[in-house]
C-alpha cells in the first residue's frame, strides 16, 4: 500500500531550483533511502514533505489526502515525524521531560492545555514517553539533563522525540552524522529494531553507503534536484548513471 507520494514536487529559491519535479512513492512498512551528492536536494525534499518548506509546485499526499502546505505540527498529528541532521532537543530539560514534551506536541499540536483537564490523557502521554525511552535505551538516563548526555545519546534522544508521537512514517536525516563507529553501529541496530518491532515506515537520508545498503528495501537517487534512479539496492548498485552522478563512475 502506498503510504505517501509526491507529484511533481518542485522548490525554487530565486533562480535556484533545489528540487525539480520529483515524484516519490513510499510504501507502508518499507525502508526507503534517499541518496545523492551534496546539494542534490535530499534534505529539501524531506522538508517539503514534512511541512518545513512550502513547495513552489507539486503536491504531497499522505494516505490519499493532500497535505501540501499544512503546518508541521498538523503533519505530525497525522502520523509523520522527522529527526534532523543535528540533535534538536531541549538541552535544559531532563531526558524524560524531553520525551513528554514531544509526546504532548504530537497529541495536542499547538500545546493546548486541554490535557490538564483530562489526567488520563496526560498519563497516556507519559506512558508513551516512557516506552519510547525504553525502546531507545535511554530510560536509565531519564533524570539526566539532555545537555549532559554524550553526543551519541543526544542523537538517540532526538530520534526518541521523533518517535514519541508513535508515527507511522519516520524521516531520519543523517542520524549517524558525527558518531563514532560503535555509536553508528548501535544506531543502525536501533533503526532496524524500530522498523521490525514498531512497524514504522522509514525514510533515511544518509551518506554512508554501507548503512544505506544494510537497511534499505529501496533507494531513490537525486542529482541536481532531480530523481535519476529508483530501485532495490542491487539495482542501484549496478546503475551506471548513479555511479557517475554519485561516485564519479566508481562502482559501489
Amino acid at each position: 500500500m502506498t503510504l505517501l507520494e509526491t507529484d511533481g514536487l518542485t522548490k525554487r529559491f530565486g533562480e535556484l531550483t533545489a528540487v525539480d519535479d520529483v515524484d516519490l512513492q513510499i510504501e507502508a512498512g518499507e525502508s526507503l533511502s534517499i541518496i545523492g551528492p551534496n546539494g542534490a536536494g535530499k534534505s529539501t525534499t524531506v522538508n517539503l514533505i514534512t511541512g518545513l518548506l512550502n513547495p513552489t509546485e507539486g503536491a504531497v499526499r499522505y494516505r490519499d489526502e493532500n497535505i501540501t502546505g499544512q503546518e508541521p505540527h498538523e503533519i505530525v498529528q497525522q502520523g509523520l515525524s522527522k529527526s534532523f541532521q543535528t540533535a534538536s532537543i531541549f538541552p535544559d530539560l531532563t531526558v524524560r521531560r524531553n520525551a513528554i514534551v514531544a509526546s504532548l506536541g504530537a497529541e495536542h499540536g499547538s500545546f493546548s492545555l486541554n490535557f490538564l483537564r483530562r489526567l488520563g490523557s496526560y498519563n497516556a502521554v507519559a506512558d508513551r514517553a516512557r516506552r519510547t525511552l525504553e525502546d531507545m535505551g535511554l530510560y536509565d538516563r531519564r533524570d539526566v539533563k539532555a545537555k549532559s548526555l554524550p553526543y551519541g545519546d543526544k542523537r538517540r534522544l532526538e530520534m526518541a522525540l521523533a518517535l514519541a508521537g508513535d508515527p507511522d512514517l519516520l524521516f531520519l536525516d543523517e542520524p549517524t552524522a558525527g558518531m563514532s563507529p560503535d555509536e553508528t553501529d548501535d544506531t543502525v541496530e536501533l533503526i532496524e529494531r524500530i522498523k521490525e518491532e514498531r512497524g514504522v515506515t522509514i525514510v533515511l537520508i544518509e551518506h554512508d553507503m554501507e548503512i544505506i545498503f544494510r537497511v534499505s528495501d529501496r533507494i531513490a537517487v537525486l542529482n541536481r534536484g532531480s530523481k535519476i534512479a529508483d530501485g532495490t539496492p542491487d539495482q542501484i548498485r549496478g546503475d551506471p548513471d548513479v555511479q557517475e552522478a554519485y561516485l564519479g563512475g566508481v562502482e559501489i
